[in-house]
């Protein structure tokens, strides 16, 4: 029995978030620029996107450049950018045929005006779709994401917008750039690396964690289906007993 076979559509995880991580190894295993690894990971993205729809997850986050990438060097930096355009671009009329709604989280500000005007022109076009919502991770991280709401929510405070003591975890929540969007419930990361490099690190506290050795270049709709399957055996507490969860 294939993996596809095994999964239980009754209970498919509504977000499933993916560190897309081995884009330059890749390329360096093959002694190709860093940035052919970047674009290969392209084909990655679109075969995951479609699989994820077919099953009818419902969220898909994809962790595409953190507020750490900047530090890169500059010629890797532009080459991303316009990978990021281009693939826009060409993937509007898949998006649209196939009714999946374009959204953004992070510092969004910070994105070149070209990255920026087309990333809005996308979203703007697809904000009908309703099948599945894929949600690009750009110029993120959790730390700049809860020090900005920390931020918002002093300057609320200062200006009687909101009471100190009516403050709580969904109030806060709702100041994300991602308030928007549901935790994930599964957090898959490519290239075997077993760390969450700043992602979602408020959304995920009772995610399940999947780590797959396969850089992402190489990820495809069966490792999804694995890493699925892997999720759906697990059991999910919350903090309560075995006996307390209802199957």
């Amino acid at each position: 029995m294939s993996n596809r076979e095994k999964i239980n559509e009754k209970k498919l995880p509504v977000h499933i978030a993916i560190i897309m991580d081995g884009n330059g190894r890749w390329a360096k295993q093959k002694g190709m620029a860093r940035i052919i690894g970047h674009q290969n990971g392209v084909d990655a993205v679109r075969d995951t996107v479609e699989a994820s729809a077919e099953l009818g997850i419902k969220f898909l986050t994809l962790y595409a450049f953190s507020t750490e990438n900047w530090n890169r060097p500059r010629y890797e930096i532009d080459a991303l950018m316009e990978l990021l355009v281009s693939a826009l671009k060409k993937e509007l009329k898949t998006m649209t045929d196939n009714n999946i709604r374009l959204l953004a989280v992070g510092d969004l500000k910070s994105l070149p005006d070209k990255c920026n005007r087309e990333l809005n022109e996308v979203m703007e076009l697809t904000k009908q779709n309703t099948r599945m919502s894929l949600v690009l991770a750009l110029s993120y991280s959790s730390r700049w994401e809860i020090t900005e709401a920390a931020r918002k929510v002093s300057e609320d405070v200062r200006t009687g917008k909101i009471s100190p003591d009516k403050l709580d975890e969904n109030m806060f929540r709702s100041y994300f750039s991602s308030s928007h969007i549901p935790d994930p419930e599964l957090l898959i990361r490519t290239s075997g690396e077993h760390r969450i490099s700043n992602f979602l690190l408020w959304q995920i506290a009772y995610a399940e964690l999947y780590f797959t050795p396969k850089l992402w270049p190489d990820f495809r709709r069966e490792d999804l289906y694995e890493a699925i399957v892997d999720y759906q055996n697990r059991e999910r507490r919350f903090g309560k007993v075995s006996e307390q969860i209802i199957s």
